[in-house]
């Protein structure tokens, strides 16, 4: 052993670089020198396979290796010895969890605009509850906006010849009867004294037009009678007839005062009358001088609600007077063009209308000289020969500048209008013919008896 040693330290010597490079072989050689030099006798590691003795050829085979390799010149590193370490038994990895690959998208279809399509509107239906489901809560209500209402298209005017149908059948209808075919002689005069004394004409306006026949029809056939009697109810009409606009007015404010017995349509003609004024652009004001009536103020306020006029009114029952008085203070303050005052209808005496339609008068007069600029007297067709009566006791006590016919599309009485016309000879302002404001129209002598004979177009 101690030969053996002395042979590899007089070796390390003479070939130190060689010693290096064996050195550098690593752990495996050393431990095979190690190994040769205890004659095998180390008990080997647990754990670790036997080494078995190399044969002779192959430590001459490592020892000429060696001496090739002692000559590449080698980093010296220092040689550390390890402790032999026991062989730890493998460890189990875990399982790497199965990852579910990503789902692949799929490209998308490219998008197309498509050219717009006009659909037909439709009006927004509120959806009809449904008993036993409540609504959501805290689901937002969305307001439904109503449709927008449609207007009507105002109605065509009625021709007056339809609104006259009644009297014309109770006058011109019956003369045709009577004078179809026929000369005129004493016969044909008896019967057509009948028709024309029963078609509430009056009885002076009855008889003048018979006069006419007897002196430029006798002989004639029916037709040439009855062009005479067109003529002749044509001229007595004619008289009557507006020189100037029925809506002129002569003032500011202009004042019309309207008389009138009870129900006989007043208090709608003033109301129309406003309408109709106002529709030429001027402000009206209304007074409810027929304190007498409650119904007659509450009647005016509506009038005055719907067409959109002011209304003076007093308490009922008292001084109508005084509501004359305070409508004409009112339409001055507040600059209104047209004013329209009510009065009371009643007719138990002829004195205490006397003075009452007398103090409205002075009332009226006091802040506005000249007033009333206008006095219309409204009557009723439908009493046929008593609005003559009627007429007769208002222009005594009142200076009446205007009649206004009402009701003559329901009537067969409307030939009072003649009678008026030949007796009177007042203006017939205007015609009442409808319920509605446009029904309210101005007179024309020759459409009315155009209308009457039912020859208009």
């Amino acid at each position: 052993m101690e030969t053996l040693f002395s042979e590899i330290a007089v070796w390390v010597r003479a070939e130190p670089l060689l010693f290096l490079g064996l050195v550098g072989l690593g752990p495996a050689l050393l431990g095979l020198a190690l190994a040769r030099l205890t004659g095998g006798s180390a008990a080997p590691s647990r754990g670790a396979p036997e080494s078995r003795p190399e044969p002779p050829a192959a430590r001459a085979a490592e020892a000429s290796e060696a001496s090739r390799d002692a000559a590449i010149p080698r980093r010296v590193e220092p040689t550390v010895f390890a402790e032999p370490v026991e062989a730890s038994p493998p460890i189990a990895e875990p399982e790497a969890p199965v990852v579910a690959p990503p789902p692949v998208a799929e490209p998308e279809a490219p998008v197309v605009a498509l050219p717009p399509v006009a659909e037909p509107e439709s009006r927004a239906v509120a959806p009809t509850p449904v008993a036993g489901h409540e609504a959501s809560v805290g689901a937002p209500e969305v307001p439904i906006a109503p449709p927008a209402p449609v207007p009507e298209p105002p109605a065509p005017r009625a021709r007056l010849r339809d609104r006259l149908r009644r009297t014309s059948e109770a006058l011109v209808g019956r003369l045709g009867g009577v004078l179809g075919g026929r000369q005129v002689d004493e016969a044909l005069l008896e019967e057509l004294e009948e028709v024309l004394f029963t078609a509430d004409l009056g009885v002076a306006t009855a008889e003048s037009l018979l006069d006419r026949v007897r002196r430029e029809g006798r002989g004639a056939d029916g037709g040439v009678v009855r062009g005479l009697l067109k003529s002749a109810i044509a001229e007595k009409l004619a008289a009557v007839q507006p020189e100037e606009d029925v809506f002129a007015t002569r003032g500011r404010p202009h004042v019309v005062l309207v008389l009138g017995v009870n129900g006989a349509g007043k208090t709608t003609t003033i109301g129309k009358l406003a309408a109709r004024h106002q529709a030429r652009g001027r402000k009206v004001l209304l007074g409810a001088g027929d304190t007498f009536r409650a119904a007659a103020i509450e009647q005016l306020q509506t009038w005055g609600g719907r067409v959109g006029c002011e209304v003076i009114a007093g308490e009922a029952g008292g001084d109508p007077a005084s509501v004359a008085f305070d409508t004409v203070k009112a339409a001055i303050s507040r600059d209104v063009d047209v004013a329209i005052i009510d009065t009371a209808g009643r007719l138990q005496t002829k004195k205490p209308l006397m003075e009452e339609l007398g103090k409205i008068a002075r009332v009226i007069g006091r802040d506005l000289p000249g007033a009333p600029h206008e006095v219309l007297l409204v009557l009723d067709s439908n009493t046929g020969q008593n609005a003559l009566s009627q007429a007769r006791l208002f222009t005594e006590v009142a200076n009446v500048t205007g009649l206004v016919l009402t009701k003559m599309d329901g009537t067969a009485k409307g030939g009072v209008i003649v009678g008026l016309a030949d007796e009177f000879r007042i203006p017939v302002k205007f015609v009442g013919v409808g319920e509605g404001i446009e029904d309210l129209r101005e007179f024309d002598a020759t459409e009315f008896v155009d209308a009457l004979f039912g020859e208009d177009a």
